[in-house]
C-alpha cells in the first residue's frame, strides 16, 4: 500500500492529477484504542477468573490480550486514511479485506467533534458524521488533533453547502480556534442539577431505599446475591440522571450563519454542528415537576439520528436541556424563524374522542401555523412537536377499529427523521381536510425552498 502523505505520513509532493493526498489519523490513536481494550479485557475476565488462576496467570492473560489488541490497533491505524475527492469524503481501511467508503457530502446532516476522557487527556478528538438514511454514525475518524478535527469539520460543512469544493484549510497546531459565532444561550450547571433532582427517579429513590431496607430487616436475609442484585437495580435508577448531568454539563448553544453549534459534556465533551436547513422537527417538553418552575426541554430531530441511536444519551439532538419559557421561545425562533412558541394554534379532538382519551382529550391537539404543523400531546409530561412544512415527506390518515365506530381518524406527518408528528383522534371529515392541507403546504414550501 502506498504511503500516506500528510501530517502523520512521509512527506510527498502533490499527487498526479492534482488529487488531494490521503491523510492518516493521529499516531496516538492505537494507544487510545489499546487503553479501551484493556478495560474491556479486565471486565470480561472478571474476578472469578482471578480467584481461579491466581494473580500471575491473570496478569499474563491481560498482557497477552492487550498486546494483541494494541498490535491490531497499530495495523488498523497504518492502513486507515481519508481524503476529500470532489464532493465526497473517502475513508480507506483494512489490511486483508480493504474497504473504501465514499460518503457524498450532499447527504451530510451534522458533524460532531467528540472528546472522550482519554482523548481530552491527550489533546485529541473524534470526528463523527451523520448522513441522510444512515443506520449509524458514518466514518468515525478516531482520533485527530483538536485543530485538525475542527478544520476538517468546517471544511466538510463548507463543501456540503456549496456546488464546488471548498479550498483546503489546514489549522496550524498553535493557531487559535476559529470563532464560534453568536452565543444564543448557556445553561447554568445549577439549573441542570436542580432539573435532574425534579425527576421521578430522584423522588422515588428514598422510598425505594426504605422499602429495600425494611425488607432485609424483616426477613433477615443479607446474602451477597440479594444485596448485589438490589444495589445493581438501584444503581440503574440513580445513574440515569447522573449521566444526563454529565452529558449536558456546561451546555452552550451558538449560531453561526446557517448552522447551530452545540457544546456539552464533562467526562466526554461534544461539539455538534447542525445546518439549520437539515432540521426536521423541534420538540418542546414540559415534565410535570418542571412546570412549577416554568422550565421546559427542547430537542431537535435530524434525519438519521432516531433510527441510528437507540440509546437516548448518545443521540446528538439536544437543543436546550433545561430553560425557562423566554429562553425556549428565543431558541425556537432562531431555529424556525417566524415561529412563536407561546402563540401556536392547537385545537383539541371532538368531544366524542373522550371514549378513547377520557383524561387527556383536552390536552392533546393539533393545528396549522403559518410556518409549521403543530401537534400537542401528553398528560403528565406535556409535549409540543413542530414540523416545518418543507420537511414533511408524506402524509397518512389511519383509523383503528374504535376510531371507525366513532368516525375519528389520526393524521400523521412523516419526516425523514422517522418520528414526525400526528394529529390524533380528529373528526373524520376534518382529518381528510387536514391531510389535504398538509400535502399542499408541504409542496408549496418545498417549491419555495428549491427556488431560493
Amino acid at each position: 500500500m502506498p504511503p500516506y502523505p500528510g501530517p502523520w505520513g512521509p512527506a510527498a509532493g502533490p499527487p498526479a492529477g492534482g488529487e488531494e493526498p490521503r491523510q492518516r489519523l493521529h499516531p496516538l490513536s492505537p494507544a487510545l484504542h489499546g487503553a479501551k481494550s484493556l478495560v474491556v479485557v479486565i471486565a470480561g475476565l472478571s474476578w472469578s477468573t482471578l480467584s481461579r488462576v491466581g494473580f500471575g496467570w491473570f496478569a499474563a492473560l491481560v498482557t497477552v490480550f492487550v498486546l494483541g489488541a494494541t498490535v491490531l490497533s497499530v495495523v488498523s491505524w497504518w492502513n486507515t486514511g481519508y481524503h476529500l475527492v470532489g464532493r465526497e469524503l473517502r475513508v480507506y481501511e483494512g489490511l486483508l479485506w480493504r474497504r473504501t467508503r465514499a460518503i457524498p457530502l450532499e447527504r451530510l446532516q451534522a458533524v460532531e467533534v467528540v472528546r472522550p476522557l482519554l482523548a481530552q487527556l491527550t489533546g485529541l478528538a473524534e470526528l463523527r458524521l451523520e448522513v441522510v438514511g444512515g443506520g449509524k454514525t458514518e466514518a468515525p475518524l478516531a482520533y485527530l488533533s483538536v485543530a485538525e478535527a475542527t478544520a476538517l469539520r468546517q471544511r466538510l460543512l463548507a463543501v456540503a453547502g456549496r456546488s464546488a469544493p471548498a479550498p483546503v484549510a489546514v489549522a496550524e497546531p498553535g493557531a487559535p480556534p476559529a470563532p464560534e459565532g453568536r452565543r444564543l444561550h448557556a445553561v447554568r450547571n445549577q439549573d441542570l442539577l436542580i432539573s435532574q433532582l425534579l425527576t421521578p427517579q430522584a423522588f422515588l429513590l428514598p422510598l425505594g431505599l426504605v422499602f429495600v431496607g425494611a425488607q432485609f430487616l424483616s426477613e433477615g436475609s443479607w446474602s451477597f446475591i440479594a444485596v448485589a442484585s438490589t444495589l445493581t437495580a438501584m444503581a440503574g435508577v440513580v445513574l440515569q440522571p447522573i449521566r444526563r448531568v454529565l452529558d449536558d454539563w456546561s451546555f452552550r448553544l451558538d449560531r453561526d450563519d446557517g448552522t447551530l453549534r452545540v457544546h456539552n459534556g464533562l467526562l466526554e465533551t461534544r461539539m455538534q454542528t447542525v445546518p439549520l436547513h437539515r432540521v426536521q422537527t423541534v420538540r418542546a417538553t414540559w415534565p410535570l415537576l418542571w412546570r412549577m418552575k416554568g422550565w421546559l426541554r427542547l430537542r431537535l430531530e435530524v434525519a438519521g439520528y432516531s433510527a441510528g441511536e437507540p440509546d437516548d444519551r448518545n443521540r446528538p439532538d439536544r437543543l436546550l436541556p433545561v430553560g425557562d419559557a423566554g429562553t425556549g421561545a428565543m431558541v425556537v425562533a432562531e431555529v424556525l424563524p417566524g415561529v412563536r412558541l407561546d402563540a401556536l394554534p392547537a385545537t383539541p379532538p371532538p368531544s366524542r374522542a373522550r371514549w378513547l382519551r377520557p383524561l387527556s382529550r383536552k390536552v392533546v391537539g393539533a393545528g396549522l401555523d403559518e410556518q409549521v404543523f403543530v401537534a400537542r400531546s401528553g398528560l403528565l409530561t406535556r409535549q409540543l412537536t413542530l414540523v416545518p412544512y418543507a420537511r414533511i415527506q408524506s402524509v397518512r390518515v389511519t383509523r383503528g377499529p374504535v376510531q371507525r365506530l366513532l368516525r375519528l381518524a389520526t393524521v400523521h406527518a412523516d419526516t425523514a427523521g422517522g418520528a414526525g408528528a400526528a394529529a390524533v383522534d380528529r373528526d373524520l371529515a376534518d382529518a381528510w381536510e387536514l391531510a389535504a392541507e398538509l400535502t399542499e403546504r408541504s409542496r408549496t414550501a418545498r417549491r419555495t425552498d428549491s427556488d431560493r
